[in-house]
């Protein structure tokens, strides 16, 4: 019977040391196995020396040898770059400070170049802008914002290359001067506004007078124009009475001169004319009080002869 149940405990306990070893294996195993997500990178080392750079997927460590020493993010990220003083070629202090853009590229060297390659970039960003502001005036530096960002991005990327880290921009936030250089830049700014908003006033100024003048002289211009075409159309307009009235004249005269040389018409002309001289005679006595009686009163048949003769020369002519 003892030995019955010794071999039951015995057998109990080899069963419970089989099941403790196989739990031991299983968590070991599944302590070993890594699942890497996607854009980061794990560095191994066996036995303390690098091994290999797991990158996303799923991955079995040797248990007991290999083990992760460094994990890293392979995504661009930002640092920011603390406010710096900075000296301008003009001998004026400001203070500078911006945002650096990067991303790791080579974990390996990333993990084995630098300690902190964080730390590190920034300080060759800080570096590397001191340098390039003390090249400049102080007016240059808000102007050239685009290059200094170039050259810093340009500096800073070439010392971090050994590290395995690339750096893609870097952006400048604020360029503060000192309070008495805005005060001054603020006065500069103000008058310059006022000397465009006087140039602009002048401008606008000249640009009326300019088109009244411009107004006036189309006005003139169709004023004369207008009154050249009234004179031009009154001179039209006499000439052609002129010439009407020549016109009937001439046939007037052309019917005169054939009524007289048709028969009968001297003794026509001779009556005509003795009817308009006692006419006119007549019409002296009704406008004078006087009366004036020719002394000789032949002189009627004496008038109406020498116009009879006038008209006979005009007839043989």
């Amino acid at each position: 019977m003892n030995t019955s149940l010794e071999n039951w405990i015995l057998s109990f306990i080899g069963r419970g040391w089989s099941v403790i070893v196989a739990l031991f294996v299983m968590w070991l195993i599944l302590r070993h196995i890594r699942v890497v997500p996607q854009q980061t990178a794990f560095i191994i080392e066996r036995l303390g020396k690098y091994h290999a750079t797991f990158n996303a997927g799923l991955h079995i460590l040797v248990p007991l040898i290999d083990r992760v020493a460094y994990k890293h993010s392979m995504k661009e990220f930002a640092l920011d770059v603390p406010p710096q003083n900075c000296i301008t070629q003009d001998n004026v202090g400001i203070e500078v400070d911006g945002v650096l853009y990067m991303r790791v590229v080579d974990a390996m060297k990333a993990s084995y170049g630098i300690q902190d390659y964080n730390y590190a970039s920034i300080q060759l960003a800080q570096t590397t802008m001191r340098s390039i502001i003390g090249t400049m005036p102080l007016d240059k530096t808000f102007e050239e914002r685009e290059n200094i960002n170039h050259r810093v991005i340009a500096a800073v990327d070439l010392a971090t290359d050994p590290w395995g880290i690339k750096v893609t921009r870097y952006e400048i936030k604020a360029i503060t001067p000192p309070k008495s250089i805005q005060d001054a830049m603020e006065k500069e700014m103000r008058a310059e506004r006022e000397k465009r908003a006087l140039i602009a006033e002048s401008l606008g100024k000249k640009e009326a007078r300019i088109n009244a003048a411009q107004g006036e002289r189309e006005q003139l211009i169709q004023e004369s124009e207008g009154e050249k075409q009234r004179r031009i159309n009154e001179a039209d307009g006499k000439a052609y009475e002129i010439r009407a009235m020549a016109s009937a004249t001439a046939l007037g005269l052309r019917t005169v001169a054939e009524a007289i040389n048709a028969p009968g018409g001297r003794d026509a002309v001779s009556l005509r004319v003795a009817e308009q001289y006692v006419q006119e005679f007549g019409k002296l006595a009704k406008e004078n009080n006087t009366m004036i009686v020719p002394s000789n009163l032949a002189d009627v048949s004496a008038f109406i002869a020498a116009a009879t003769s006038a008209i006979d020369w005009k007839r043989g002519a």
